[in-house]
């Protein structure tokens, strides 16, 4: 795999003093109409044999294009808040706003390949971790991010030659460290696994290049031209997209059209009959706070983070059920989000990256009044996100509750769910009570007239990403005070449960 790069190609100084200006001219062209255009992020991964000129090809592409709207990272052992955290956090973090591009060094990619070539991770883990990487770019170039992956490389002699001449550089001799001359001498066990690695994650969405790293002039207009002429084409099929789609024909419905069949839901098997009386819910209430706080305690002092998710309809009860429980927890160690509609600033990245910027730190816990399921549940039955993009959501959003598990984090699920007659009762309760009146508006009034299409949404939600680990859990909210004991004894349950566990960092293998 690795003979087309060890050719020995260069280019010469005066072919590279012609071609460069010229490249540099059209790089900014191009930078600039993604800016403009603002439908997508540009990812550049680098990686490879070291002293291949990854650093020097970041620093290259920052001298030729606008800095300003470049963004460069670099990743080295995680950090104490890193490791409290899954590991994809700190690149989900990262990620370029549409119209920005992002330069990685160091990325995804590293753990992976140091870890089976070093012998801390199996062959089984090395698989795993290299299907979440086409997992993540998958879920990125799906949201129209365009991918672009450089293995730099230099043959074991090539790459010994350049060590040497770093080394006798007073300036660069810093670079080349006894740790590089280990890995040197494992360099056929670099290059079989680094070869897997490309074949694994080499994918029709984001597809790897290998460059020759021997000279320095062949490999920035290698480098340089493939970003113009990639993103150049990248652009040209995001606007044909739009232009087709403003001048599509919006679809006619005809109003004696067939309705379509609308079956049970998960949601006509739950008992809303269920109750409890003042002085039973009185004694309970006291009882399972009393455990959570307890259990909160014992969580921080663990560094067990917890994160609780809420959904349900209007005026189910969310927002009684949380502060029962945030009665009982140290407001140090919690956080309630309420999430409403993105931002410009969220409106510019994938959905999921506002979520994963707020995990919580080791032995927190993040309360979500509404979260991401609402991809799939208000955005897809108002018309907000594409059949596609909520169709896929699905498989994006278990993948990313599958890493938060898997890092040791406590994920609750709760649907409370009212009748439509308890939520109509409400909304009139609400109406007559001058210090309720604010949480009632048209959106709300608005919203009852397609419930049925909600319980459709949310039974395909249980349907599809109640899971093992992340199960969903239903709670007949019909009756107030029947609700708030069972989150809470449902989270104490949870939590307790996963105390007795021990769960090992994601960056001990």
């Amino acid at each position: 795999m690795f003979s087309i790069a060890e050719l020995g190609q260069k280019i010469s100084k005066t072919e590279f003093k012609e071609q460069a200006p010229l490249l540099r001219r059209e790089l900014l062209d191009a930078q600039h109409r993604l800016r403009k255009l603002a439908k997508c992020p540009v990812i550049i991964v680098f990686a490879g044999v070291n002293g291949a000129g990854k650093g020097e090809t970041v620093n290259l592409l920052n001298a030729w294009m606008d800095p300003r709207w470049l963004i460069t990272r670099a990743y080295d052992k995680p950090s104490e808040e890193e490791q409290e955290r899954p590991e994809y956090w700190r690149f989900w973090r990262d990620q370029p706003h549409k119209g920005l591009i992002g330069l990685f060094l160091s990325s995804w990619y590293s753990r992976p390949l140091l870890g089976r070539v070093h012998k801390s991770i199996d062959d089984a883990c090395f698989n795993d971790l290299l299907e979440r990487i086409n997992r993540f770019e998958k879920a990125l170039t799906d949201d129209n991010a365009l991918i672009l992956k450089f293995w730099m490389h230099l043959s074991k002699n090539a790459q010994k030659k350049r060590f040497k001449q770093l080394e006798k550089d007073e300036l660069n001799s810093w670079r080349i460290k006894e740790e590089d001359w280990d890995n040197w001498r494992l360099y056929e066990k670099f290059e079989e696994t680094a070869e897997r690695v490309i074949m694994k994650t080499s994918t029709g969405n984001a597809p790897w290049k290998i460059v020759e790293g021997t000279d320095y002039n062949f490999r920035s207009l290698t480098v340089g031209t493939t970003i113009r002429d990639e993103l150049t084409a990248h652009l040209d099929k995001l606007e044909d997209i739009a232009k087709s789609s403003s001048q599509a024909s919006q679809p006619v419905h005809s109003e004696n059209g067939a309705q379509p069949h609308r079956g049970s839901t998960i949601l006509d098997v739950m008992d809303m009959t269920l109750s409890l009386n003042k002085s039973q819910y009185n004694k309970d209430l006291k009882r399972y706070q009393a455990k959570l706080n307890k259990l909160q305690r014992q969580a921080h002092e663990k560094k067990l983070s917890t994160i609780l998710v809420f959904e349900g309809p209007d005026a189910a009860g969310k927002g009684g059920a949380i502060r029962r429980m945030t009665a009982a927890l140290d407001a140090r160690h919690y956080q309630v989000l309420p999430i409403a509609a993105p931002t410009d600033e969220e409106k510019a990245q994938h959905y999921l990256w506002r979520f994963w910027r707020r995990l919580p730190r080791g032995g927190r816990i993040t309360i979500f009044d509404r979260s991401w399921y609402g991809r799939v549940l208000v955005e897809r039955v108002e018309g907000l996100a594409s059949t596609d993009e909520w169709r896929r959501a699905y498989s994006e959003i278990n993948e990313f509750e599958e890493e938060l598990t898997e890092s040791g984090i406590v994920l609750v699920k709760f649907w409370i769910h009212v009748t439509k007659d308890e939520q109509h009762r409400r909304f009139k309760e609400r109406e007559e009570t001058p210090h309720k009146q604010w949480k009632l508006t048209s959106e709300d009034w608005r919203n009852r007239e397609k419930w049925e299409e909600y319980e459709q949404a949310i039974n395909a939600i249980v349907e599809r990403s109640s899971t093992r680990t992340a199960p969903w859990t239903l709670i007949e909210g019909n009756d107030k005070r029947h609700a708030r004991v069972k989150v809470i004894k449902t989270v104490c349950e949870v939590m307790e449960e996963a105390l007795k566990g021990k769960t090992k960092p994601w960056y001990i293998i």
